[in-house]
């Protein structure tokens, strides 16, 4: 997602009680304050009461479909999956208390460790508390002072996070863009290390990079690649790897991150890496070692739900029809969608401006689905975005149920005729 680092607006001066620290904030509340204004729900705020399946909760005292959770393959209600969680709370207890390098190595942590490497078919796999947290501890460590990191504009935050903690030169390149990737990659002064930074799928758009061609280009120029497949890993590629295995660059890639609170449905995430030197990150890694580990029934539901992604190509095919569906559906409405073609479970809807996305936002909670709206500055050219994400548990005739949903919301708020 677009994460562009904007210069704060100066801080205040409060009379008396010096300078307010919270006045940078003030357009936003301003901006927060004019939409609740005008009686919409907030949608940043929403309580779901109770959960039924993984596309199903109560919301607002009313049965509705989830269509914005990231749960793409529906495993937080898989019954294996639970067992495994409920039986490691009774063996190990509620937490560990400590860091992976201290107390916090327990026999799950390394049975999701292994689980990884074989999911992946690499020989190391490091886990972190969250997806977050794994790009923010491996970039930042491996890409150092003198180091350059060349990456896509429309990078997660965990990214852009992961270059501002660390002290490498951070070079990005517009979306997509082999051109202007491999022009930047070339202005880098010969011997300096180079990281390459790309996702599989980017999250606002739902749209997927070329990575068999800027890979090569990565490589041509000497650079290592860090792919994050977080929203693609459990359904995209014959085996669930990812883009990368899907456009058949996975072993050209050094580093891969991931995350359980997607595919996986739980919490936590990951590296996984052939790199000879990788264990060393055990104990450079700051995030890693840092901070409590996941706790042993989060690891144990984890590693139950990789081993059967596995096996899940059915579940795959059916997302995949899901997706296209869906994606055919809401152009045919008249609805402008992100990607010309579904490439992958999100499919993005463009709205006019933020007013009126969230006028669509609380017309489809109150048909009865929930979507993420999605706005500036997260969001790629300042766009507003209703963004809907697809699970594999979705009945073809839920997903009708949707498009019928959203062409009446769009009705209703005048942004379909």
């Amino acid at each position: 997602m677009s994460e562009g680092i904007d210069e704060a607006d100066r801080p205040s001066t409060l009379e008396g009680h010096g300078t307010d620290l919270f006045s940078k904030f003030d357009p936003l509340i301003e901006q927060r304050r004019a939409l609740l204004a005008t009686g919409v729900t907030d949608p940043f705020n929403l309580v779901m009461e109770s959960v039924v399946s993984p596309t199903v909760a109560m919301c607002n005292g009313r049965e509705t479909i989830l269509l914005g959770t990231y749960n793409y393959m529906g495993m937080t209600f898989d019954p294996d999956v639970i067992a495994a969680g409920k039986q490691a709370l009774d063996d190990y207890g509620s937490g560990t208390t400590g860091s992976r390098v201290l107390n916090g190595t327990y026999a799950g942590h390394r049975e999701v460790e292994e689980a990884l490497k074989d999911f992946y078919a690499m020989d190391h796999a490091m886990v972190f508390s969250t997806g977050y947290q794994a790009n923010l501890g491996i970039i930042s460590t491996i890409a150092a002072k003198g180091d350059y990191i060349v990456l896509d504009i429309d990078s997660h935050a965990s990214i852009w996070d992961g270059c501002k903690m660390g002290d490498a030169e951070v070079v990005p390149f517009k979306h997509n863009d082999i051109e202007a990737m491999e022009k930047r990659l070339k202005r880098i002064p010969e011997g300096a290390g180079k990281l390459v930074v790309l996702e599989g799928v980017y999250s606002m758009l739902g749209d997927i990079a070329p990575l068999k061609e800027m890979i090569k280009v990565a490589k041509d120029n000497g650079a290592m690649v860090l792919v994050d497949e977080a929203h693609s890993m459990g359904f995209i590629g014959p085996n669930g790897r990812g883009v990368a295995e899907d456009q058949g660059c996975l072993d050209d890639v050094d580093f891969v991150i991931g995350t359980f609170s997607k595919s996986v449905g739980t919490v936590g995430g990951f590296c996984v890496s052939n790199h000879p030197k990788f264990e060393i990150m055990r104990l450079v890694c700051r995030p890693y070692v840092f901070t409590a580990s996941l706790p042993p029934s989060v690891v144990a539901t984890a590693s139950t739900s990789i081993r059967k992604l596995m096996h899940a190509g059915n579940k795959r095919a059916h997302l995949w029809e899901n997706s296209k569906v869906l994606h055919k559906g809401l152009t045919d409405a008249g609805f402008t969608l992100g990607t010309a073609e579904p490439q992958s479970a999100i499919i993005a809807v463009i709205m006019p401006d933020l007013e009126r996305g969230a006028a669509m936002w609380e017309a489809l909670l109150h048909e009865g689905l929930y979507v993420n709206l999605a706005r500036p500055p997260a969001t790629p050219a300042n766009m507003t975005l209703l963004r809907c994400s697809l699970c594999a548990e979705h009945s073809a005739d839920q997903v009708q149920t949707i498009i019928g949903m959203f062409t009446r919301a769009g009705k209703a708020v005048g942004i379909l005729g």
